[in-house]
């Protein structure tokens, strides 16, 4: 059932969204010259790869600087992906992923390799599923740029004060999946880009009626500052992060 409301959903968001394609296209074009599209290898189900695609939003070669996270401020990020991201047009282009079976509507969303291999056993459970377009996680932690903005070591940055509660959303959400809170994540997404503080208060009251862990009840709710905390599986904050060769 899953896999059928997957691609009906994603048929129906790229003839909704066809008339926007050629135009963003073209002004990713004009920017540089360069292709639009930026293929990127992801982790996949069971641990494979596979190719994501996306409309670029950053500027040719970003990914070879060594940065997985990525700040509001970025200097990576072009002026017409500002806006690209800010929209989540970026994030269009992956229903052709979800169609090809590589993702789905809604699941944990794709990591790169260097990120995976820093997952705690009980995180591994992440990579037993297909990655997703959005979960509870993204949409909590949908402002994850200006959190890092700033930072030194975004990467690192990240491990410690976002990686952890994003995680035990994402584990949280596969625990509790089925067609009903898909399509509950789905409507909230789209609430997100035009009211957070609706959304973050549906996924509060989503928490409380699960009973969930109280610090994570807190936290989804964005009121206060992040900190330090250990990932799903491990006693230790993270202290280092490897970089990319």
């Amino acid at each position: 059932m899953k896999r059928i409301f997957d691609v009906l959903f994603s048929l129906t968001i790229l003839l909704l969204f066809m008339p926007i394609w050629f135009p963003v296209m073209v002004l990713i074009w004009l920017y540089d010259f360069h292709n639009p599209f930026y293929i990127a290898s992801r982790m996949a189900k069971n641990q494979g790869k596979f190719k994501m695609i996306k409309f670029r939003s950053m500027r040719i070669n970003a990914d070879k600087s060594g940065v997985n996270s990525t700040s509001g401020n970025d200097n990576r990020i072009t002026p017409i992906g500002k806006y690209v991201r800010k929209f989540k047009l970026d994030e269009i282009s992956q229903f052709f992923n979800v169609l090809l079976g590589d993702m789905s509507v809604v699941g944990p969303r794709p990591q790169v390799e260097t990120d995976a291999k820093m997952y705690t056993s009980v995180e591994n459970k992440m990579l037993e599923v297909r990655p997703g377009i959005t979960d509870l996680a993204s949409i909590v932690f949908a402002d994850e740029g200006d959190i890092l903005a700033g930072s030194d070591n975004p990467d690192l940055l990240y491990n410690q004060i976002i990686r952890p509660f994003k995680s035990r959303l994402a584990l949280l959400t596969i625990e509790k999946s089925n067609l009903i809170l898909d399509i509950k994540i789905i409507l909230l997404t789209a609430i997100n880009i035009f009211n957070r503080k609706k959304s973050l208060q549906a996924i509060h009251t989503l928490l409380v009626n699960w009973n969930s862990d109280e610090i994570l009840i807190e936290i989804v709710k964005r009121e206060k500052k992040l900190y330090p905390f250990p990932p799903p599986g491990s006693d230790s904050i993270v202290s280092s992060y490897p970089m990319n060769s």
